[in-house]
């Protein structure tokens, strides 16, 4: 379901088809990320492991300084490990 007030770019829509990402993984993420991050550009990214795709993290970027707010890209962050595996990057 989306969020009110948040609209996905065209760029945001055409990732998620050329990655196989449900639409209701980006709401989900924005309306229960497990952490959110500012960065220097001033966009909000929320981050949110999917248990439906092994755990990974899916990060979602949004402009919050435009109205209707929008999603500017979503992909899965390799840099960030699954809860299942340990430091040394081996699995548990």
């Amino acid at each position: 379901m989306p969020v009110p007030e948040t609209k996905l770019t065209g760029h945001a829509k055409d990732a998620l088809e050329e990655r196989a990402i449900p639409e209701e993984w980006v709401w989900r993420t924005i309306t229960t990320p497990d952490r959110t991050e500012i960065r220097a550009d001033n966009n909000t990214h929320y981050i949110k492991a999917i248990p439906e795709y092994g755990g990974r993290f899916l990060r979602v970027v949004v402009n919050p300084h435009v109205t209707p707010r929008r999603v500017v890209t979503v992909f899965f962050d390799r840099r960030l490990r699954r809860d299942h595996e340990t430091q040394s990057g081996q699995r548990e």
